[in-house]
């Protein structure tokens, strides 16, 4: 498929939503998903930052992104002995 059909497609997709009206319940569940997965990112950098200090490291990946957004800072705490104990 040539990428002016992509285009075209996309465009027409955008066109029939602003016309209809997108979703609200799927859309909000995606807002607010993609709101906490930056949260959990955010608090993964500032503790690599001050946890660097002390030895202390936690990859940022997917999934412990997903633990410490949805968790907050009970995710990060339990990622974070994880580190500690098992690791």
């Amino acid at each position: 498929m040539s990428s002016s059909i992509v285009i075209t497609l996309i465009v027409g997709l955008i066109i029939i939503l602003l016309f209809v009206g997108a979703p609200v319940k799927p859309m909000k569940f995606i807002g607010q998903a993609t709101v906490k997965l930056g949260i959990g990112i955010l608090f993964l950098f500032f503790f690599n930052v001050f946890g660097g200090m002390l030895g202390l490291h936690i990859p940022i990946n997917l999934f412990t992104a997903v633990v410490s957004g949805f968790l907050g800072l009970f995710g990060l705490a339990s990622l974070a002995a994880i580190h500690l104990f098992i690791l």
